[in-house]
């Protein structure tokens, strides 16, 4: 135990759009250079300092209540922060209040992904309100003993804002797609996707809901 893999705390976010039939769910394909390479998986990353620091930007959760969520004692509201932070820089979507046009969004999510701008930097300067409230809480998972890399792992459920369209950044992600969960199991059944055994579960549970209402309830 003493030479395990300490977990590093890590938000992901299931983004779901309405469909004719069932929920269709954001996928992402990995580099295979990166964690699950070339797999598919859900948005999403570890947290950063900067995650910390942009409370004051945050819109319908508190830190008192980020913390009962998820039964930690402190630093909870920073998972939201992050869920919405790996969001966009993965998808291009943000949950968030703001006045920048799509040029200068783009250009924001370049410079976040490239390590070239700060989120709190970016928060504060662009007035920015986050939408903490508009992720659900999902799930937990910690990846086991033994793993050479190893995750803690919060779960959220957000559908996209109106208006806004999701896309992989071309760089980390290769290649995006919207699909029912059902589709997206069966594809792997097919060995057309590969997913982690995390994001196959998640799905199961996901693929019971009828509508897009029903499952964020």
């Amino acid at each position: 135990m003493n030479d395990a893999v300490t977990p590093r705390p890590s938000s992901t976010v299931v983004l779901v759009r309405p469909a004719a039939e069932f929920p269709e769910v954001f996928m992402v394909r990995r580099h295979a250079s990166a964690s699950f390479g070339s797999k598919f998986a859900f948005p999403g990353g570890v947290l950063e300092a900067a995650d910390a620091k942009v409370h004051a930007s945050c819109r319908g959760v508190s830190e008192e209540q980020a913390n009962r969520l998820l039964g930690i004692e402190e630093g909870g509201l920073a998972y939201f922060s992050a869920a919405i932070r790996e969001l966009f820089e993965e998808s291009g979507v943000l949950l968030a209040e703001h006045a920048l046009s799509g040029d200068s969004l783009q250009q924001a999510r370049q410079a976040l992904n490239a390590g070239q701008l700060d989120w709190r930097d970016f928060t504060a300067e662009n007035s920015l309100t986050l939408l903490c409230d508009r992720l659900q809480y999902f799930s937990f998972w910690i990846t086991p003993v033994g793993a050479p890399k190893r995750y803690s792992a919060r779960f959220f459920l957000a559908e996209v804002p109106a208006g806004q369209e999701a896309s992989h950044d071309g760089s980390e992600l290769t290649e995006s797609c919207w699909m029912t969960a059902a589709d997206i199991l069966a594809a792997r059944k097919q060995k057309a996707m590969k997913l982690p055994y995390v994001t196959r579960k998640t799905l199961k549970r996901v693929a019971k809901f009828p509508d897009t209402s029903s499952l964020l309830a």
